[in-house]
């Protein structure tokens, strides 16, 4: 190292006592020899590069310390307590009401509305085997997503704790109750209990619903129903109708007319200066759908509508109009050997005319008027409705996107089993008819089938759809139908508790169902997820109602 000795200090140091300058230059040549490197000063950058390592140095110690430690939901099932993984769960709601699913697996409680989707409800106490006990305000389901969102109902929730890995214990210490495959550790003496058990939602979902994380086959619903309509179309013998009662008699409008039926809504608008027989305006999916009384359209006796009456709604061409009817029976399919035009003398009245034909049913006890939808919107009721529409609100106005989501329906046979709604396409549907007071039991019938019924001059085989389904049997009522499916040719009926109606569906609101097992998917692939209305109809594959070797039996003896 070499240092500079300003010129004023060597003067200076010249000037100095010969052995203090001697001195003086031994001192500078040892500091010369000194290897010293001298600080640089350092920039910006340098600097904050510096802290940046400092700080991950930080950030890398904590998370060091935080992967050591779990946090994991405990909840209470009987007199157990455990834990899941805080990872996969989504949220933990109260225990939402439930739509039962005919074979499913015993532990599935039945399907939710949660948000806009099906939401499975699966019963912790059943899986564990432990007795049944009702809901109560700390009720709970944990909702868990490891792959399609399931919720598990827990007796309650007790809380979020933070564990030690370290503290995380085998489970070969224990045995009981609780398969101990389903356990992936134990944590003792945490959140106030001496021991908690980790549960493993991954291999429980595989043991109990070992299909509940796969997609349905696509393509299978179309196929189906194209089969079903190619057999449909097959049949051009027959008239199929829609059949209602008004003042104690029955009338009948082709099905091809009826766009659906629904219930009368609790608020009708009222169209100001319309004739009696107008009832009003309600909306029915973004639309004005006219209301008119049938009752006072036949000049009979009014009455107010009560829980029996229905909606049936008819269109020709895009108008359509809601006629109130005093109740809806059935879905009838007529050999035209049984219709005849109704008498001249009969169409005296040209506002009458709307009747056009008379089928004869039950040799002729049982006379159907068969309405025409032609001539009922030519009545002056139905012009003066739809004409009142027409001031209220243009059809021009209504949005591109409102016309297709009326349009984009499926048209489908709404019944009951039990609380439990079930949907099927109307194509698929026979005919739909009352249940005899007795059925014909045959001898060596296959085991499913009820009984046979003469159906017009043809055997025809009965179902219990509730044994079908395994589901509790009930005693026979006035409600029960028994709605006519054609299965390769041969007709089959299957007895529910009720026809409630015939009910268009957004294709928007229609979704795969959970698949929790293969013969609940093979049956009920869909659900149609009506949120606003807060119900789910499950939609039955019409031709998985019978296995293959079932119809094989039944086309051995049905006529």
């Amino acid at each position: 190292m070499t240092i500079k000795v300003p010129k004023e200090r060597r003067e200076d140091a010249d000037n100095l006592d010969p052995e203090l300058q001697e001195g003086l230059k031994e001192q500078l040549e040892d500091i010369g020899n000194l290897n010293v490197e001298l600080p640089l000063q350092k920039t910006d950058e340098e600097i904050a590069e510096e802290e940046q390592e400092a700080a991950d140095s930080l950030t890398q110690a904590f998370q060091e310390e935080e992967s050591n430690i779990r946090q994991f939901v405990t909840f209470i099932v009987g007199d157990e307590v455990f834990a899941v993984d805080m990872a996969p769960v989504q949220e933990i709601i109260r225990m939402p009401s439930v739509v039962r699913v005919p074979m499913a697996p015993i532990t599935l409680e039945g399907l939710a509305n949660l948000r806009g989707r099906v939401l499975p409800i699966v019963s912790l106490r059943r899986v564990f085997g432990f007795a049944e006990r009702e809901d109560d305000d700390a009720t709970r389901a944990i909702v868990i997503d490891l792959g399609q969102p399931l919720g598990f109902v827990v007796d309650r929730v007790a809380s979020v704790v933070g564990v030690e890995i370290s503290k995380i214990e085998d489970v070969s210490s224990i045995s009981g109750t609780i398969d101990t495959d389903l356990l992936t550790g134990l944590i003792k003496d945490v959140g106030g209990h001496g021991m908690i058990m980790v549960l493993d939602f991954a291999k429980l979902i595989a043991n109990e619903f070992s299909e509940a994380v796969k997609s349905p086959s696509s393509g299978s619903t179309s196929q189906t129903l194209s089969r079903d309509a190619a057999e449909e179309n097959s049949i051009n013998d027959e008239l199929q109708l829609v059949s209602f009662t008004v003042a104690g008699e029955e009338y009948a409008i082709s099905i091809e007319d009826v766009q659906e039926i629904v219930q009368v809504p609790e608020h009708i608008i009222h169209v100001p200066h319309a004739e009696s027989h107008v009832l009003g305006v309600m909306t029915l999916r973004n639309r004005l759908l006219p209301l008119v009384s049938l009752r006072r359209m036949f000049g009979l006796p009014f009455q107010d509508a009560d829980d029996h009456s229905r909606i049936v709604v008819i269109s020709v061409g895009s108008a359509s109009v809601g006629v109130v009817m005093d109740t809806v029976n059935e879905v009838l399919r007529v050999s035209k050997d049984y219709v005849d035009p109704i008498p001249n003398m009969l169409t005296r009245d040209a506002d009458m005319s709307e009747i056009t034909e008379i089928c004869r049913l039950e040799d002729g006890k049982r006379l159907v008027s068969i309405i025409s939808a032609d001539n009922m919107f030519r009545h002056n009721a139905v012009r003066e409705a739809l004409n009142a529409v027409e001031n209220m609100q243009d059809e021009d106005n209504m949005s591109d996107a409102e016309k297709i989501a009326i349009e984009d329906d499926e048209q489908m046979v709404v019944f009951r089993l039990g609380k439990e709604e079930f949907g099927v396409p109307i194509a698929s549907v026979q005919e739909i008819v009352r249940v005899p007071d007795e059925l014909t039991h045959i001898p060596r019938a296959p085991a499913f089938v009820e009984g046979v019924i003469n159906l017009r001059g043809a055997v025809l085989p009965v179902v219990d759809q509730r044994r079908r389904l395994g589901l509790e049997q009930i005693e026979r009522s006035e409600q029960q139908r028994i709605m006519v499916f054609l299965f390769d040719g041969v007709r089959t009926g299957f007895i529910v508790d009720s026809v409630a109606e015939v009910l268009k569906v957004p294709k928007s609101s229609i979704e795969p169902a959970p698949n929790l097992s293969s013969s609940q998917l093979k049956l009920i692939a869909r659900v149609a997820n009506l949120e606003k209305q807060k119900r789910l109809i499950l939609l039955i594959e019409p031709s998985r109602l019978l296995e293959a070797e079932d119809k094989e039996g039944l086309a051995a003896f049905a006529g």
